[in-house]
């Protein structure tokens, strides 16, 4: 599975970031998450600069697309130019959103009548996007779609994603594999039954 994590200028570090590396923990299983944007380098929210390996339009072929929030996520949704080159498909692909990343799958129509989960910043721009709120609901999924809101939700939108692509005892393994020392199956057990019941008929 290869999977597009989308970033521009302003993205968060711990909503991108922690979907990167829990992602990438099932290489041994064929999966590689990669980040994604319109420019060769980003700068996030904090000031931290990378390079970007694939292009926007890499989140069309991709297997798993993800949108983390970011500062200027309302601008973007707004901006065709940027819109318009990305082609997605929820029938052969899963997609994510998380805090005012949701706003860029509204854009692309593809929430909905779903219930979307995002963070207090964002909900205002949801509400007026016509986007249906799941109020104090930090992960929110139905079939190949999800939101969640809050920096640390990304756990939640990881597991769901592994859960979905790689079957249950996959996304078991890589959450125990980062889970806090003395914690490993407290932890991994509340990431699963926040996500269970979003999750449907899937392997493992």
């Amino acid at each position: 599975m290869r999977v597009a994590i989308v970033v521009f200028d302003g993205f968060s570090e711990l909503d991108t970031f922690i979907t990167f590396g829990l992602l990438n923990r099932l290489g041994t299983s064929g999966w590689k998450a990669e980040l994604a944007a319109p420019s060769a380098r980003v700068t996030s929210m904090g000031g931290v600069t990378v390079d970007t390996p694939q292009p926007l339009e890499f989140a069309n072929e991709a297997g798993a697309v993800v949108f983390p929030g970011g500062l200027y996520s309302r601008a973007i949704a707004e901006n065709s130019a940027v819109i318009d080159r990305l082609q997605l498909d929820p029938v052969r692909q899963l997609i994510g959103g998380q805090c005012s990343g949701t706003l860029l799958l509204a854009r692309l129509g593809l929430l909905a009548d779903l219930p979307a989960a995002t963070d207090v910043a964002s909900k205002p721009w949801m509400v007026q996007a016509g986007v249906r709120v799941a109020d104090d609901t930090p992960f929110h999924a139905r079939g190949p779609v999800a939101t969640a809101g809050g920096a640390f939700a990304a756990h939640y939108l990881a597991t769901w994603l592994m859960w979905k692509g790689a079957g249950l005892e996959a996304a078991t393994q890589a959450l125990q594999q980062t889970a806090p020392v003395g914690q490993k199956d407290d932890w991994t057990e509340r990431l699963l039954a926040v996500v269970r019941p979003h999750v449907g008929a899937v392997p493992g």
